[in-house]
């Protein structure tokens, strides 16, 4: 919560979250007014959520009161007339708070200094780590050749097993063991072989002529490869919460003060940045399998967004349909021992391994191990986690396993309350939809009845449901589709 003081007798109040350019821009506006604005984080406060929406009747950030008079969010201040705005600051300036007033926190919540984040990121250093440096300084990785294929920066079982008893006094057993333990930790994985036999390093011959590769030097280039996970890798849930809270903070710092444009270049040399390099590399040896939905969803949801900034950050926004596709389909990050780009988790994993826009098969084949970390089936509702509406965010940026159910209803809520994703005009009988909902209709009952059914049960009160409300019932409702903003910050 921050504000400050001021002469006036009243105050603004303005709910917001972190990493909001909408948010941004509002507060930027009531600064230049000359009265006292409390900014209330209602992402840090989620108990003041619930209370807001019975007070404004909506689901979106940022809502800004003069006093104790809404005035909606940041569409709505930018579109008030020069009187109005005069009126409300004067309101502000000459009048205390009635009763009635916006309510803020209780307490400030606890912030941990930035030794205790550091302590945080870092964790407990795996007892392997120092045997995995020794292993790349020994002279044992290089190019293998297996028929008439090269694999560069490889190693055989057989060399692994004499390395480890000729350089660390290993007997033949204990060597085994260890090439198991390196691969049950995921600190190396079979080459060409992946998932089929990344469980087993044995004494046989099998086991011996295999090829295998560090982890780190995986071919597939994820964002967050090149260097080994040194440490002991965290719970999912409380790791996918420090990357996307750190990104987050990043975000909001390098944010411009209208809201419209990210400095990607100040961000990209800012130390923090370089942390949340460092926090991501963990993300290779976490452990996906024993996760549950609620777990998975939190989890993939958080990884999705953070790494679409941090994508952003290394190459770009992609500006064309090409550059989308490519964007899509090869940033990645390695984690739990795979690779996985924005588009195998968005429709491998959240949508239970469903085709996504134009792909002509599913991202994860029968005998592909991340088929085991897919979800059993769509759930539709990632939809509106994953994308940000135009003219105000859900008030949630980060999903906890806790509340993901509840979490995904309220940003489905506040993405329908925006006219870029919905319309009723019930003079034509037309409802006009944002074009997610035609991308992905099977997710959504896949005819246009099943779809503006599971709109209409998934929208607020409001004068909007009760005219989508009456065009249903008066039969014969006409469906089309909005165009698409795909400008870098107003998506994600």
């Amino acid at each position: 919560m921050e504000g400050f003081k001021s002469s006036a007798l009243g105050r603004v109040t303005v709910y917001s979250i972190q990493g909001c350019p909408h948010c941004v821009q509002a507060k930027a506006t009531l600064r230049s007014l000359g009265v006292p604005v409390c900014e209330v984080d209602v992402g840090l406060h989620s108990e003041l959520r619930v209370k807001l929406k019975e007070l404004t009747g909506r689901s979106t950030v940022p809502q800004i009161f003069f006093n104790s008079v809404h005035v909606g969010g940041n569409d709505d201040l930018q579109k008030l007339a020069t009187e109005e705005l005069q009126r409300l600051v004067t309101l502000v300036k000459e009048e205390p708070l009635s009763a009635n007033a916006p309510p803020l926190p209780e307490s400030n919540p606890f912030e941990a200094p930035d030794g205790e984040i550091d302590g945080q990121l870092r964790g407990e250093r795996d007892e392997f780590a120092d045997l995995v440096e020794d292993l790349k300084d020994a002279g044992v990785i290089g190019t293998q050749r297996r028929g008439l294929t090269l694999y560069k920066n490889s190693f055989s079982g057989v060399q692994l097993v004499d390395w480890l008893q000729t350089k660390e006094g290993m007997d033949r057993a204990e060597a085994c063991n260890t090439g198991q333990a390196l691969l049950q930790k995921k600190f190396m994985v079979s080459v060409g072989r992946r998932g089929e036999k990344d469980g087993c390093f044995g004494e046989g011959k099998e086991t011996m002529d295999t090829l295998y590769r560090l982890l780190e030097d995986d071919l597939h280039s994820p964002l967050n490869g090149g260097q080994t996970a040194a440490y002991a890798p965290k719970q999912a849930a409380e790791l996918s919460l420090l990357l996307r809270e750190l990104i987050l903070k990043l975000f909001s710092e390098h944010l411009s003060a209208d809201g419209k444009c990210v400095d990607y270049k100040g961000m990209s040399v800012d130390p923090a940045f370089e942390r949340y390099c460092e926090l991501a590399i963990q993300l290779q040896r976490v452990e996906l399998l024993s996760l549950s939905r609620e777990e998975k969803l939190a989890f993939f949801i958080n990884i999705y967004n953070a790494l679409v900034i941090h994508g952003y950050l290394r190459l770009g926004a992609p500006t064309n349909m090409w550059q989308r596709y490519k964007f899509f389909n090869y940033v990645s990050y390695l984690i739990g021992g795979e690779v996985f780009t924005l588009q195998d988790i968005e429709n491998g994993v959240l949508r239970g391994n469903r085709k996504g826009i134009a792909q002509l098969r599913k991202p994860f084949s029968k005998t592909d191990p991340r088929l085991q970390v897919a979800l059993p089936d769509a759930e539709p509702l990632i939809h509106f986690a994953l994308n940000c509406g135009a003219k105000g965010c859900p008030p949630i940026k980060t999903y906890t396993p806790q509340d993901i159910d509840s979490q995904l209803l309220t940003a489905a809520e506040a993405f329908l309350e925006n006219d870029d994703a919905c319309t009723v005009d019930s003079g034509k009988n037309e409802v006009c939809l944002s074009q997610i909902f035609k991308w992905y209709k099977a997710d959504f009952g896949g005819t246009d009845e099943k779809l503006l059914k599971w709109v209409l049960d998934h929208m607020g009160d409001s004068p909007k449901k009760t005219s989508l409300q009456d065009v249903l019932s008066a039969g014969k409702t006409k469906v089309s589709f909005l165009p698409y903003d795909w400008s870098s910050n107003s998506a994600h």
